[in-house]
């Protein structure tokens, strides 16, 4: 006997403890959410199934740049969605070409490799490495091998989690793949002495985010640069959270001036509408994959690349790079008047900060639900580390409002 299965629309609303409670025998347990549950959303802020809004720090770890339902993303999503959304790359599109000239002409590079997901950009940007080795820079077969950092995070895919250095990430998913190095992060002495013959290319975060917002020493991003270039290998920068305005710059490489060979970038550049991905380089490097050996059925899909197209407009105005660079100073000060107040210490660059709790408050996560309690979402990382990234269309109010609570809550737990 077939089971009657009623209409969602039909169901009785649940609370945000049901809902919480509903997940638990039906979804793998690969997340620890604070326990919250938006229903709905704008701008910086988002409302829980009960109407209880909360002024969202976070921002999808970057990939809503431009806030919740951004008008002008949103009509580009609609406006596609009524016209076609998926042809596969079995056929062209005809809102391709316009997303990876303007995405190309953005950063200052030649060719646009589009993917789905930040995963996807990092695994393509490393068969192209490999790929460039053994064709032009005449690595031997199977030898090439790429230099990673130390607390680098690069996505979840078994190949990615095998060069991590966290264990969580890590542990009970070998074997894994060989071929990478892996140096301490802003270590120019350590990455030249692990760079050789073989080298493909080096991948770098510009700013480690899920370590806490590492920032590297000024000239270190120069130094790789150059240290490449001396090499004969690839720069490869993951731009994937650093990139697309979030640090004040539409790349954080700018900041020392540089351009990678190949630049990552996902999450902002879907408009936190729909997931998109891109490996961006030199033409030269990207040209050495041929019809078949790469592809994503829905990669560059017409909807993707709509988006992507309104993001490419969005940040070409310079009016986002300019709010992450003039919010961040209000970010920064604010934090600054934390340290030895129940803050230990702070790294930010444009609008984005990974901020230290003293252990003797809370750990990250117990400072995350007590900023629950005062409508201000937050996402902690290592031990005592919460991070701070807003929406670049957050204002200086809500960002002020927003440290008055960290500063509430890390003051009553001391």
């Amino acid at each position: 006997m077939t089971a009657v299965v009623p209409s969602p629309a039909a169901a009785p609303a649940r609370s945000s403890a049901e809902l919480i409670r509903a997940e638990e025998p039906v979804l793998a347990h690969t997340y620890h959410p604070l326990p919250v549950v938006v229903a709905r959303a704008e701008g910086a802020w988002v409302e829980d199934v009960e109407g209880r809004r909360y002024l969202d720090m976070l921002a999808g770890y970057s990939a809503l740049n431009f806030g919740h339902r951004h008008p002008a993303l949103v009509e580009a999503a609609h406006r596609q969605l009524d016209r076609l959304t998926l042809t596969s790359r079995a056929f062209h599109n005809d809102r391709l070409a316009a997303f990876a000239e303007g995405l190309a002409a953005l950063t200052g590079l030649d060719m646009v490799l589009p993917m789905n997901t930040g995963a996807e950009a990092v695994e393509s940007a490393v068969k192209v490495a490999r790929k460039w080795a053994y064709e032009v820079k005449g690595v031997p077969a199977d030898r090439a091998t790429v230099v990673v950092a130390e607390n680098n995070f690069h996505g979840r895919t078994t190949t990615i989690v095998g060069f991590s250095t966290d264990p969580v990430a890590r542990d009970g998913f070998g074997p894994f793949t060989p071929g990478f190095r892996v140096v301490p992060y802003n270590d120019l002495a350590a990455l030249e002495r692990a760079v050789d013959d073989t080298t493909a290319a080096v991948l770098i975060e510009p700013v480690q985010g899920e370590a806490g917002v590492i920032v590297p020493d000024d000239g270190y991003l120069r130094g790789v640069r150059e240290l490449t270039r001396r090499a004969g290998c690839l720069f490869v920068a993951d731009e994937i959270q650093s990139g697309l305005g979030r640090t004040g710059r539409t790349l954080a490489v700018e900041h020392e001036g540089v351009l990678p060979d190949l630049v990552l970038l996902g999450k902002a550049l879907g408009g936190g509408i729909v997931p998109v991905s891109a490996v961006v380089g030199r033409r030269d490097v990207l040209e050495v994959l041929r019809p078949g050996e790469h592809g994503s059925t829905f990669g560059g899909n017409p909807l993707a690349a709509a988006v992507g197209t309104a993001v490419v407009e969005l940040l070409g105005t310079g009016e986002f790079q300019r709010r992450a660079t003039e919010l961040g100073v209000v970010l920064r000060e604010g934090l600054e008047a934390l340290v030895g107040k129940g803050v230990v210490g702070f790294r930010a660059r444009g609008l984005w900060a990974g901020v230290d709790i003293d252990p003797a408050v809370g750990t990250g996560r117990a400072i995350g639900e007590r900023l629950l309690d005062e409508g201000v979402l937050v996402k902690d990382t290592h031990g005592s580390t919460v991070r701070l990234a807003p929406p670049l269309t957050v204002t200086a109010d809500e960002l002020r409002a927003a440290l008055d609570a960290l500063a509430k809550v890390v003051n009553r737990a001391g």
